[in-house]
């Protein structure tokens, strides 16, 4: 990033320069031209329009078209010098463009205003990275059902509450965060359809006296239509704020899943293995792997809530139309962007590696009376009120724990002692196996219901 002295374009109407601690503090630049090539394929579409508008030459645009191709050959190469003078990505473009093209150069901005431009790079910097996201979602998912149905057999303890329910199969479990995200892409291709929209055309916050077409400019970005509210165009960035709020969601899903992954790797739970590739050791402690990447993920969740706070926060007291404030939304949305990225990608990554561990599942299953509730739904299919069936296996829960053992471990007169509905039956109800299998309608654990839910998800998915 170059520091050479430029004067800034607007400099005609200040009798004195910025100081250069402002200059640093006011410019953009440094954080920004991450949005290069948005800016140019904006500025591109907005020649087409003035030509197409007799506004500027068929010359001209050639011109323009010209320096923007070599321009964006050199920021591409890196070979770009990018200068803080110019303050923003916007500026810095335009001069190199009129160094390479004179006067075609100057042209290029009429009709539009920084504002408008920002807020229209913004948008196609955001779109192309939530098709991208849709994509590493569509993967994640993928990844869930592969593991989950590898293991639509395998029974684990259900928890609410952390403590032991009812027996599960983890093939369902994994379902779980299959439903999640797929809420989290269908929430964002609903907040992509309110990011397609054009501010460009709204120049300052007024409109424009030139004899614009915007239409034409939207269908040439792509765009499903118009903002059409000039000062709403160029102030708002309810959009960032909105995809903000789904890479929360979806962070904040992953962060539940990653606590998960974590509990199950302590050797108390002993549920699962993660690939060596996804821990790290200790500096001091030789037998230690610790699950550094769901840890990290749990943690970024709190950075990127924080960035939806932010934003918030930067747009309560604004009023119409823009203002400054607004350079602070690209920071955060950045960041929000790169870090939901790279967690996609690693989640995806990570889940085929994980290793299950049955047996320990299936030993936690057997120790927290997880068949409690099928005990109970036998007696009421008998006829007894289930109430009544409640307050009966409650008892015969507080003897197994007297005896320490399992309900399914007690003979056939202790349960007759709390129920003479009681019968040989019952042990079919009791075993870990007979339970899940009995959860047999959508929706349930019942491992011929989590191979439907597996394949209405791989259609949903077109695969």
């Amino acid at each position: 990033m170059s520091n050479s002295a430029t004067p800034q374009l607007w400099s005609g109407r200040f009798n004195e320069p910025v100081s250069e601690r402002v200059k640093r503090y006011t410019a953009s630049i440094g954080f920004d031209y991450r949005l290069a090539e948005f800016d140019i394929l904006g500025s591109l579409a907005h020649a087409k329009m003035l030509t197409q508008q007799a506004i500027i030459s068929p010359q001209d645009l050639a011109d323009i078209e010209r320096g923007m191709s070599e321009i964006l050959a050199d920021i591409r190469a890196g070979k770009f010098e990018w200068l803080l003078d110019l303050e923003d990505v916007h500026l810095n473009i335009e001069k190199a463009l009129t160094a390479k093209v004179g006067d075609a150069g100057k042209r290029l901005h009429t009709g539009r205003s920084r504002n408008d431009q920002v807020a229209t790079d913004i948008r196609l910097y955001l779109r192309h990275n939530i098709d991208g996201i849709l994509q590493l979602i569509r993967a994640a998912q993928t990844a869930l059902l592969d593991l989950a149905e590898a293991n639509a057999e395998v029974v684990m303890p259900g928890f609410t509450h952390l403590q032991v329910a009812q027996p599960v199969s983890f093939g369902h479990h994994l379902l779980a965060y299959f439903e999640m995200l797929k809420r989290d892409a269908e929430r964002l291709a609903d907040c992509r359809s309110r990011v397609n929209r054009l501010p460009l055309g709204a120049a300052a916050l007024a409109g424009t006296s030139y004899p614009i077409d915007r239409e034409m400019v939207a269908r040439e970005l792509g765009f499903d239509g118009v903002c059409e509210n000039s000062l709403d165009a160029v102030s708002d960035r309810d959009f960032a704020i909105e995809f903000t709020a789904c890479a929360s969601l979806i962070m904040t899903h992953f962060s539940r899943m990653s606590e998960e992954l974590i509990l199950w790797m302590n050797p108390r739970f002993g549920f699962i293995d993660l690939a060596d590739r996804f821990c790290t050791g200790s500096s001091i402690m030789p037998q230690k792997k610790n699950p550094d990447v769901p840890e990290l993920i749990r943690g970024k969740t709190g950075r990127i809530n924080g960035h939806l706070v932010g934003l918030l926060t930067l747009m309560k007291g604004q009023p119409l139309a823009y203002n400054k404030d607004n350079q602070e939304d690209k920071e955060p949305l950045f960041d929000t962007v790169d870090t939901l990225i790279d967690t996609l990608a690693i989640v995806a990554e990570m889940l085929p590696g994980i290793r299950v561990k049955p047996e320990a599942m299936r030993r936690a299953a057997l120790q927290g009376y997880a068949t409690a509730t099928d005990l109970a739904d036998y007696l009421v299919k008998k006829g007894l009120p289930f109430r009544d069936a409640h307050e009966a296996v409650a008892l015969a829960v507080r003897h197994a724990e007297g005896k320490g053992c399992d309900l399914a471990d007690l003979p056939l007169a202790d349960l007759q002692q709390f129920s003479d509905l009681v019968a040989a039956d019952i042990y079919d109800v009791l075993s870990l196996e007979g339970s899940m299998n009995s959860r047999n309608h959508i929706g349930g654990t019942a491992p011929a219901q989590v191979r439907a839910a597996i394949a209405r998800g791989r259609a949903t998915l077109g695969g």
